[in-house]
């Protein structure tokens, strides 16, 4: 059924172009939480792509970039450990 789709089938839905990347960043779930590691593997101008083990993913979160401003985000997707968000700032 699969056999036939092609890379160029999908339809990109992003607003804005994505950039590859392995940074370091933060997650926080609420005020007063401990932020925990993960690894940002894409980002745009609306959102990333992150790695986190271990880690429940609520509807909405922080992320703490190395550089710039903390970013409130919404969760898009999740498989196993990676995730997509909408940066909602």
């Amino acid at each position: 059924m699969f056999a036939s789709l092609r890379k160029n089938d999908f339809v990109d839905r992003r607003k804005s172009e994505r950039q590859a990347c392995r940074r370091g960043a933060k997650i926080q779930f609420g005020t007063g939480t401990l932020p925990r590691d993960c690894i940002i593997t894409d980002i745009s101008a609306g959102g990333v792509k992150v790695v986190a083990e271990n880690v429940d993913v609520p509807p909405q979160f922080t992320i703490i970039l190395s550089a710039g401003r903390p970013r409130q985000c919404r969760l898009a997707w999740r498989i196993g450990y990676e995730f997509g968000a909408e940066f909602v700032d």
